[in-house]
């Protein structure tokens, strides 16, 4: 193995440890929902849920300006920086001693996971010009385990602690989470590689307003990001549904609501590789299938008896999270480096404001369902609804081949030269 080999073996791996931690914390409130209506007295549960809402909305919100800075600054450092203060934020909230504080300890939280996806992604796509989608899905194995890992030991720290801490348990996972972040922070600092420059003959400089240079690109653009916007809206919203629908219908606690929920994320260790891998020969009918099957697994949640839960879920999460490498890739590679950063920015902004409103939004709709919460039928309309929106974003593969361009010959030829045959 020579020197550059290893440089992008280890900066894939340590780039999908940031990546588990960045989604561990998007989910890890989850299962705490109603141990944080208790706590803070909130006359409902939508409150809750905001916290979330709020988390969300600051870490896609700034995406594209983030996108910038990965465009011009060191992208290393942007990710070490961006977990750091995530991690910071989750202690925040832990210790915040009312509501307001913990809307702006979610909200300096939210920011810190904004780093992550533009500069990684751009990383990742660079150093594997020619196998992104099998890279993106290896560093995509970092999400999965994030995604089980975090609502899994919050609902299960939260649970073992209720007894003697009281509605209060949900703060000590919290806490314990952000430490652990400022603590990999540290360690990613540490031993991470620098990104390599690019060389002068792949080197291609676009200016701002030339990321795309027609309106008519721009306009598919944007119509891509809107159509997987709602698959971020509907997959956000099976995540907070499921954790009131499961405790409210199905009386679980948080232990097994988190367990339950990280059955979404676990099968996605498996399926991010698998389907990246299957998409280098065939993007658009291989994010068919998994967007299409996932919609099906949404529709037949909650009709399947409770000890049913769990195995639907996991093949749901097989087939919904291995979407995510594959549209990123089919992204990036249809345009330069150079403004890799931006493009990515606005992609994530775009789908991770609207589709993270889904968590207040959910919240509000199970309040206004009253006593009815109570009921699994009253469910069945609501998880039809998330069915229909995810196939509805399939529409953004109509806009696909018109945003296709590639980087040229210079980009050609550095795929045919960089294989992965360390990561297969």
């Amino acid at each position: 193995m020579d020197a550059h080999e290893r440089h992008r073996t280890r900066t894939l791996w340590l780039t999908g440890v940031l990546h588990a931690f960045t989604h561990m914390y998007q989910v890890a409130l989850m299962p705490l929902y109603l141990l944080i209506q208790r706590d803070f007295k909130f006359a409902s549960v939508g409150q809750a849920t905001l916290l979330l809402t709020v988390m969300m909305a600051a870490c896609f919100g700034p995406s594209y300006p983030i996108g910038v800075l990965a465009d011009k600054m060191n992208r290393k450092k942007l990710l070490g920086f961006g977990l750091a203060l995530n991690g910071v934020g989750f202690v925040a909230l832990a210790l915040a001693p009312n509501y307001t504080w913990a809307l702006v300890a979610a909200a300096v939280a939210g920011f810190g996971g904004s780093f992550y996806h533009p500069a990684a992604t751009a990383i990742v796509v660079r150093m594997f010009p020619g196998s992104a989608g099998k890279a993106l899905g290896l560093v995509g194995i970092g999400a999965g385990v994030g995604f089980f890992v975090g609502p899994i030991y919050a609902g299960w720290r939260a649970s073992t602690l209720e007894a003697a801490l009281g509605p209060a348990a949900w703060r000590q996972p919290v806490l314990e989470l952000g430490v652990l972040g400022i603590v990999a922070a540290a360690l990613f600092a540490w031993l991470a590689d620098d990104e390599r420059p690019v060389p002068a003959s792949e080197r291609r400089r676009v200016p701002a307003r030339q990321i795309f240079p027609t309106p008519a690109l721009w306009f598919f653009f944007l119509a891509y990001c809107l159509a997987f916007s709602v698959r971020d809206f509907a997959g956000a919203s099976m995540g907070s549904l499921s954790s009131l629908f499961l405790q409210n219908a199905h009386n679980y606690d948080p232990k097994w609501t988190g367990l339950a929920l990280s059955g979404i994320y676990v099968a996605a260790t498996v399926s991010n590789p698998l389907f990246g891998s299957l998409s280098d020969g065939g993007r658009k009918r291989w994010i068919a299938l998994v967007l299409a099957v996932a919609a099906m697994m949404v529709a037949l949640f909650p009709h399947v008896p409770s000890r049913w839960t769990f195995p639907v879920l996991i093949v749901y999460g097989f087939f919904f999270m291995a979407g995510y490498p594959m549209t990123e890739a089919a992204l990036m590679e249809s345009v330069p480096d150079a403004v890799r950063g931006r493009v990515f920015g606005l992609f994530v902004m775009g789908g991770g404001v609207i589709g993270n409103l889904s968590h207040w939004m959910v919240g509000a709709k199970v309040r206004q369902l009253g006593a009815a919460a109570h009921s699994v039928n009253a469910y069945y309309p609501i998880y039809a609804v998330v069915a229909v929106l995810m196939l509805v974003s399939l529409t953004g593969l109509l806009c696909l081949p018109a945003i296709q361009r590639r980087e040229g010959p210079a980009t050609a030829t550095a795929a045919g030269k960089n294989t992965m045959p360390l990561l297969t």
